[in-house]
């Protein structure tokens, strides 16, 4: 595998910010959007259940609507792309079921080798009370978001995380909740446009000493 140097990430990462404006006239590259895609396929998730689903949001009309659920916010439609992040609202043994029939068939392995790890992950989940799997579920598309963030910088591609919308809108307008989802979050994809006034402002972070605990 090739590598890439430290120094390499944190110049993307010091590049990136939360683009506010985009260039609409600029589009990601079909090649490259599929890199992207696939980065939030290979996004971890707690015990590799991935409660999710990535809602890429292409009709211009449904993102016009979006835009009126997301406080008028201009990176709804500016963006070259946006994707929805959204959660599972339970997470059943139907699902589990589904989950290792999955490791059975890409890892070619027989279905009692898994037992062990099967009853941990039920246990874990199936044992849960409603509340407190709801916060659980909700938490799972945030890390795929990072990566997406990442992986996009790393791209020279720009992003906006977003989490200033409706979520009952959003599930309304995107007919999540027959599926069983709800949106947790937004991030719109694309290139920055000249006149974004936030793109050469300095980063503003805690020290190291403040927020980096070493026990």
């Amino acid at each position: 595998m090739k590598t890439i140097e430290g120094s390499e990430v944190i110049e993307a990462l010091n590049w990136r910010y939360a683009t506010k404006q985009f260039d609409t006239s600029r589009k990601i590259p079909a090649d490259q959007w599929a890199r992207l895609e696939e980065a939030l396929l290979l996004s971890p998730s707690s015990a590799g259940l991935q409660p999710w689903a990535f809602v890429v949001v292409e009709n211009p009309a449904v993102r016009e609507e979006l835009k009126g659920a997301s406080y008028g916010q201009a990176q709804i439609t500016d963006a070259s792309r946006m994707v929805v992040f959204a959660a599972k609202t339970d997470y059943t043994q139907a699902d589990i079921d589904a989950y290792f029939e999955r490791i059975v068939a890409v890892r070619n392995v027989p279905p009692e080798a898994l037992a062990p790890f099967r009853g941990m992950v039920e246990g874990s989940v199936l044992s849960r009370q409603p509340a407190d799997k709801a916060v659980w579920l909700a938490r799972q598309p945030y890390i795929a978001l990072g990566v997406l963030l990442t992986t996009a910088a790393l791209m020279g591609i720009d992003a906006c995380p977003m989490e200033g919308f409706s979520p009952p809108d959003y599930d309304r307008i995107l007919g999540l909740t027959e599926k069983g989802l709800t949106a947790v979050a937004v991030a719109t994809v694309g290139y920055r446009s000249s006149e974004d006034k936030y793109a050469d402002l300095p980063k503003v972070r805690f020290p190291a000493e403040q927020v980096v605990l070493h026990v």
